[in-house]
């Protein structure tokens, strides 16, 4: 996993992908009416028409490593608990069950197998996912990514570490689990380097050879030697380089974006070996094209793919390309195996089968003869034998598929329509004051539950060095679609030591609570600065005040407060507590995908102390990475901050920057029916 783009996920239904109702068609099914799926027959009174070609597939698996990490036993089975199967099996089976009808002779998978590569959990799901393949001897080219290897030392560093040179291959997971000996058993299989972190097949689609070359986390430069030697032993094929990272996406969440291993590796290996017509990896969050020109002036299509920040971890999303010899064209799916299987109870609008924006579903335009001319001389279409297996596989995903259709939501009436919960320690609601005017020194904010946990504005001195200015913190008419409130807070200038934010008193009850036996629910309606750049990671929602050492017993990282409701570096979500139970020994952590900057959005945290289950929900999606074996939030007394935290103890710092339109600490699990969404009457 690897930040370096923005990826519209939760709250942009067209990059969230899930699973429906109905079954599959199995390899060969007839399309609906009957008929040979190969060559349907023209209707009647029409001209014969073949619309035959030369063609076949390729299927690419992104990043799976959270399908690994969530599956497991020990993170609490959490996809077979809420649907009834697993994305990344799902993924394989439906490819080993489909490649026939698809006519695909080969399957990619990019890397980042596993999120936590010293967890057996982690890669015995991985395991039982590949066998699907391996079972229905559909052979595939595997590597490892960042996740997968003992230590993830970025390309910064330089060649000198963190290459297949300065590992302890004997050590390695990745060795272990899918080792050369694994490998050798695939009817493709080509090699590997000395290492074993590198291999190579060679598969045969409509009468030519085709070569894959995929290369592990930070080939060393022994690797791009071997690597060079391959493709001089194999001087006719045309080959398929497969990277974890190679290209990345720009901000926009659009344009790719080159980075400095991957003009490393176009430098030392791709620009002046023609046989690379194509080149895929994952690694960056989300999916890009670039075309760049080689040595001999020919093109090079490079590709990024990875949805892991997407609903449910990537929601089952893969890959599929279509290499149409007859029609000089590679075209390109984004869809979900898993969409199938969900039961139709569980879906929710960010369940789509298909991606269909540019990024996701395009066409390449590529002359193959003349391409391959150089080093390929005889390349040559086969005989036309069926209709485009892009078709065949849209089928398969939309035919009697019914996609949910949220009705809109309804905006509030007034300034009240909203469901009042009893059971409310906490409300804040920032509006109130002059537009464009700068909230007062010492400005108190409301606590709308009457439980008098009011807010008030933090001294711009405090703490020592503190260089905020009253302007940092200005009001606004500015809010979410469907909050109530009629305004908000636009916190600006949080940089270093110049922030701006809100603290409970002293003596406020709401310190002390652990919600032990109630559970929690809290809400915030927040959106981050356009402006925000790796300078703001780590910036704060709201903390508890305290730091995590001071709990007897407690291991771990020790540099947090009891509660932080954080925005990290890869702009994810983050709400990281201390629960009162167990024991406060341990940290426990829910992570949202990567959020977009300039849109506003509605996070819930739901603790049910019954299921021992804190939950995320991002405009009303439910998160994947959530925790288990966790009740109530323990407590040193120590007021809550709002719009910073504390590091070590120290506080306030990691200031926000952005808007805040209310936050609301309920003292009870709320179903989505009762959240600040709803209206009062719901």
């Amino acid at each position: 996993m690897k930040a370096g783009s923005l990826v519209p996920t939760l709250g942009a239904a067209s990059l969230l992908a899930a699973c429906g109702g109905g079954s599959d068609s199995g390899a060969g099914t007839p399309p609906p009416g009957g008929g040979n799926p190969s060559n349907p027959p023209p209707n009647p009174g029409e001209p014969v028409v073949d619309t035959r070609v030369s063609s076949f597939g390729l299927a690419v698996l992104p990043d799976t490593q959270f399908y690994a990490r969530y599956a497991s036993a020990e993170t609490g089975n959490q996809f077979d608990k809420r649907f009834g199967s697993t994305p990344f099996l799902a993924q394989t089976q439906w490819l080993a069950d489909n490649a026939a009808a698809l006519k695909i002779p080969f399957v990619i998978h990019v890397g980042d197998i596993v999120d936590q590569v010293g967890k057996p959990q982690q890669w015995e799901i991985a395991d039982k996912a590949m066998q699907a393949l391996e079972t229905k001897k559909l052979p595939y080219s595997i590597l490892a990514g960042n996740h997968d290897v003992l230590q993830d030392i970025g390309f910064e560093n330089g060649q000198s570490v963190g290459t297949d040179a300065q590992r302890d291959l004997a050590k390695e997971p990745y060795l272990q689990w899918f080792g050369t000996e694994r490998a050798k058993k695939q009817s493709t299989f080509g090699g590997r380097d000395p290492s074993g972190f590198h291999e190579y097949h060679v598969f045969t689609a409509e009468g030519q050879q085709f070569l894959v070359l995929s290369l592990s986390w930070r080939v060393s430069d022994n690797g791009i030697v071997w690597a060079r030697r391959v493709l001089k032993d194999n001087p006719t094929l045309p080959a398929i380089l497969v990277n974890h990272q190679l290209i990345a996406i720009a901000p926009d969440g659009v344009k790719p974006l080159e980075v400095d291993y991957g003009l490393m590796l176009w430098e030392k290996l791709i620009r002046d070996n023609d046989q690379i017509f194509m080149t895929v990896n994952g690694h960056h969050h989300g999916s890009a094209h670039l075309t760049k020109t080689n040595d001999f002036g020919n093109a090079v299509e490079e590709m990024v793919v990875d949805y892991q920040m997407a609903y449910q971890g990537g929601n089952g999303l893969m890959r599929f390309y279509e290499f149409d010899l007859t029609a000089k064209e590679i075209r390109a799916l984004s869809f979900s195996p898993w969409v199938r299987q969900k039961p139709a109870a569980t879906l929710n609008e960010f369940d789509h089968v298909m991606l269909r924006d540019a990024n996701n579903e395009f066409t390449l335009q590529m002359d193959f003869a003349k391409r391959f001319a150089r080093f390929a001389s005889n390349f040559k279409p086969a005989a036309p034998s069926a209709t485009p297996r892009t078709l065949a596989a849209t089928a398969l995903m939309l035919d009697g598929f019914n996609a949910i259709e949220t009705p809109p939501a309804k905006p509030a009436a007034n300034a009240e329509d909203y469901p009042h919960i009893a059971e409310t320690l906490a409300h804040w609601r920032f509006f109130g004051g002059t537009v464009g005017a700068a909230l007062n020194d010492r400005e108190v904010i409301a606590d709308a539950s009457g439980k008098n946990a009011k807010l008030t504005r933090g001294a711009l001195n405090v703490p020592a060095g503190n260089t905020a200015q009253l302007a940092d913190l200005r009001w606004s008419s500015d809010r979410h679609r469907l909050s109530s409130a009629p305004g908000s807070v636009q916190f600006s200038n949080a940089e270093s030591a110049r922030l701006s934010y809100f603290m409970t008193d002293a003596a406020t009850a709401l310190n002390s609570e652990t919600f032990e036996s109630t559970g929690y629910t809290i809400e915030a309606f927040v959106k981050l600065d356009k402006n925000w750049t790796d300078k703001n990671a780590w910036m704060n929602i709201m903390t508890r005040g305290g730091w995590n050492r001071n709990f007897p017993g407690f291991q771990g990282w020790d540099a947090s407060p009891p509660v932080q409701f954080a925005i990290s570096n890869l702009k994810e979500v983050q709400f990281e507590v201390i629960p009162q139970k167990p024991a406060p020994t341990s940290s426990r952590a829910n992570w949202s995908g990567e959020i977009l900057l300039d849109s506003w959005l509605h996070v819930a945290v739901v603790n049910d102390p019954v299921a021992k289950e804190t939950t995320m929900y991002v405009e009303g999606a439910p998160i994947l990475r959530n925790t288990v074996n966790t009740v109530g939030l323990a407590s040193q007394n120590l007021p809550w901050v709002v719009g910073a935290g504390y590091y070590q103890g120290n506080g306030p710092g990691g200031g926000f920057l952005g808007a805040m339109g209310e936050i609301r600490i309920v003292a009870k699990p709320l179903l989505p029916s009762q959240w600040l969404t709803a209206r009062a009457a719901a």
